[in-house]
């Protein structure tokens, strides 16, 4: 099929040639562009030259694995990624969800359950509220906070840095992208991680929470972190994005 404009393109990242071979056929036949890498050299090269909609990056791979891979790309970019891996084990599957990835596919997998997931993670990731652009941000200035992206440390107005685990880093994230705009429990749970992630849907509040505490956020009376009856949470402070 021709390459057109309208087609989505995904980039395959997978250190198996016939798994590489198989999926950019089936992704082709289903009216996508899809390019592949073997590793994470590859990765980068490809990522220089061009700007994909969506990754599938499998976790077990030579040098880096994918799980820094996945954290390194989140560090720069909002690209939607699908992790793969021959391990089903729910620990793997969490710390993936926590490094960044959109969704997580065990394998062996049908290509028809891996395009179903991608459908749907590009349909939820579009339909989701506009932010600033990452791949430019370095770090965001907020009431007196700063939150440096490449490092992940959290600094006080007094100076002290304050420890963040991978969950409250990506939330944290998350409303600094969207300063002084409400936003639904639902759209929060979608840009935390997939849907389908039962632990942290159930657990959402319990993370608005504890990053409020990081903040020394009044629970009773947050200033920085407000709650929205009836609607979600909205970070109620100014933002400034430095690149």
């Amino acid at each position: 099929m021709p390459v057109t404009a309208m087609q989505d393109h995904v980039l395959i990242v997978d250190d198996d040639a016939e798994t590489r071979s198989l999926l950019r056929e089936y992704l082709q036949k289903q009216g996508y562009r899809a390019t592949v890498a073997a590793d994470g050299k590859a990765l980068r090269g490809a990522l220089e030259t061009t700007r994909p909609d969506l990754i599938v990056l499998d976790l077990m791979l030579p040098g880096d694995d994918g799980l820094e891979l996945c954290r390194d790309l989140r560090t720069r970019s909002n690209v939607p990624i699908i992790m793969l891996t021959a391990r089903g084990e729910e620990t793997d599957r969490i710390v993936g969800l926590e490094m960044g990835a959109d969704d997580y596919l065990a394998k062996p997998f049908n290509p028809r359950e891996l395009l179903a997931r991608i459908k749907s993670v590009l349909r939820r990731t579009r339909s989701l509220p506009g932010n600033l652009e990452s791949e430019a941000v370095k770090s965001f200035r907020f009431a007196g906070w700063t939150l440096d992206v490449a490092t992940r440390n959290l600094t006080s107005p007094e100076g002290v840095v304050v420890p963040l685990s991978g969950t409250e880093f990506k939330l944290l994230r998350i409303f600094l992208a969207h300063p002084n705009r409400v936003l639904t429990r639902d759209q929060v749970i979608e840009l935390m991680i997939s849907r389908d992630a039962g632990p942290f849907d159930r657990a959402i509040d319990v993370q608005v929470s504890r990053l409020r505490q990081r903040l020394r956020d009044d629970a009773r009376e947050p200033r920085i972190i407000k709650t929205v009856r009836g609607q979600g949470y909205v970070l109620a402070a100014q933002v400034e994005a430095a690149s």
